[in-house]
């Protein structure tokens, strides 16, 4: 009987949590040995994953868990900026929730009236 826990069991495994509404959330298809961060950047990048919820990174071998879903969004915002182009629509809602929607804007100061 085989082992879903990867062979390589020093490897960190980054798998992107998906939620499609009404049905349960899902994790997005990954190859068997685990998918690892640039993997995870480049198919949000490609819009592989649709409803982006959140990305997790574990380590069976040592035993933990974490969230690392700003650290995503941090470097999808990061590639952009180097290329020159927004973030892909799809990807709004997602980088919204980790780093602030309003985060591009600037908000106007108040002017004193009657001075």
């Amino acid at each position: 009987m085989s082992s879903i826990v990867p062979q390589h069991g020093e490897q960190d495994i980054d798998l992107v949590e998906d939620d499609h509404g009404a049905s349960a959330p899902v994790w997005c298809e990954a190859p068997v040995l685990g998918s690892d961060f640039e993997a995870v950047v480049m198919d949000l990048l490609e819009g592989k994953c649709k409803c982006r919820r959140r990305v997790a990174v574990f380590n069976l071998a040592q035993g933990w868990v974490r969230d690392a879903s700003a650290e995503v969004v941090h470097e999808l915002r990061r590639r952009c900026d180097l290329q020159l182009r927004d973030i892909p629509e799809a990807l709004h809602a997602f980088t919204d929730r980790y780093e602030g929607c309003f985060a591009d804007m600037q908000l106007p100061l108040p002017i004193p009236i009657g001075i």
